[in-house]
């Protein structure tokens, strides 16, 4: 003879377990779903217009990563590549990579949109415990270990920086180095008008007393 049991709750017990399962549900929902933060809208932090011509815009940008102490990877006429050290533990270290990209808004190139984005990993020390192995002629080789450890820096984050006060100030020095500050201008290198040419300089020379 068989019996059947049922387990009775309470209406408040049953209420706060479907209220612990939509709670659970929603942090799953909640953390895998980063993209929905991708609102694609027309006024972005990660880019800026200069009136400049894109040559000369990458140039003050390269410029501009140097004067902060980073290490210029490539630097093309519409590309910069910058990398940057940190070290703000004894076991953490971080590295920031700097993407620029200068894109011409017309033909003339007098106007030039500066798409930027950077990102930050973040490193930390981890010990690994190493094992010795021993050559024995019965058994063969046995690998036992002796206690030795050594650290190496492990990936245990990485993001791309949403703050818009950081690109603010890289795109604030990038109008210094174009002169668009009120400061004095820089050498326009795609202007073949504006560098001295050798035939200009010895016309210079010759007609100097």
């Amino acid at each position: 003879m068989s019996r059947m049991f049922r387990l009775s709750l309470s209406p408040a017990l049953a209420l706060l377990a479907v209220s612990l399962t939509g709670l659970v549900a929603g942090c799953s929902t909640t953390k895998s779903a980063v993209y929905q933060g991708e609102q694609f809208s027309d006024t972005s932090t990660f880019s800026h217009d200069f009136a400049r011509s894109a040559p000369a815009t990458c140039e003050a940008a390269r410029r501009t990563l140097l004067s902060q102490g980073y290490i210029i990877k490539q630097a093309k006429a519409d590309l910069v590549d910058g990398h940057k050290h940190f070290q703000p533990e004894s076991d953490i270290h971080v590295e920031i990579e700097f993407h620029v990209v200068c894109a011409a808004n017309d033909k003339q190139g007098k106007s030039t949109t500066v798409f930027v984005s950077a990102t930050q990993d973040r490193y930390a020390l981890k010990k690994t415990n190493n094992s010795a192995s021993l050559g024995l002629s019965v058994l063969g080789s046995v690998s036992m270990p002796i206690g030795s450890t050594s650290d190496s820096l492990v990936k245990v984050a990485s993001e791309t920086i949403p703050a818009g006060q950081f690109y603010d100030r890289f795109f604030g020095l990038t109008e210094h180095y174009l002169g668009l500050d009120g400061s004095a201008a820089v050498v326009d290198f795609d202007d073949e008008a504006a560098l001295p040419t050798k035939a200009s300089a010895k016309t210079s020379d010759a007609t100097s007393p």
